[in-house]
């Protein structure tokens, strides 16, 4: 018996992103995101749909799953029969969606030991632990970039950017939540580059 890979979509809060989930991981336990050609060294996949679709804005990849962002006016209804068909074509013939080097280097990262007292720590762990699964869930990736002078700074990837409802989640959500787990956090902000 073969197996016969499936692909299904989910809407995210963004609604110019679309959530395409696999039942076969693409990138166990890291995440890539491009938003330009140019960001595409790491990703032949992401770089493959932004050759393809020249109304594609942003592909995340993480786990078994692709968020794809649109640039255009027309619906993903229209849209989503091809980029299902060349998700389906090209993970079916297990062309890479990442390169060695960037998985080589991705490991070395995380061999790489911390000071589970350091406060940078804290606020990872956090993250990982409850924000991300959540996140996730609507296609979208919040990475830690900075905590400096009691400010957490978030880099908001996938659906999450330029979501309508990023703003509350980060301020409502997020900063509720490391505020009461570590006391050194004041405030937390998106970044803006």
């Amino acid at each position: 018996m073969s197996f016969i890979l499936e692909i299904y979509q989910e809407q995210t809060p963004n609604p110019e992103s679309l959530k395409f989930l696999f039942n076969k991981m693409l990138l166990p336990y890291e995440i890539i995101e491009c938003k330009k050609i140019e960001d595409c060294e790491d990703s032949p996949l992401a770089k493959s749909l932004f050759e393809k679709f020249d109304w594609v804005s942003n592909v995340f990849i993480s786990n078994n799953f692709i968020t794809i962002t649109k640039n255009t006016a027309t619906d993903w209804y229209e849209l989503m029969p091809d980029m299902k068909h060349f998700l389906k074509m090209y993970v079916s013939t297990s062309l890479e969606v990442v390169t060695k080097a960037f998985l080589e280097s991705k490991i070395k990262e995380r061999q790489a030991v911390e000071n589970p007292e350091d406060i940078d720590t804290k606020i990872k762990s956090l993250l990982e632990k409850y924000v991300k699964p959540a996140v996730e869930i609507d296609g979208g990736h919040i990475a830690f970039k900075s905590f400096e002078n009691g400010v957490v700074t978030l880099i908001m990837q996938g659906s999450c950017s330029g979501c309508p409802s990023s703003s509350i989640t980060l301020k409502s959500g997020i900063e509720g939540l490391l505020k009461r787990m570590v006391p050194e956090v004041v405030e937390v902000v998106a970044d803006a580059g």
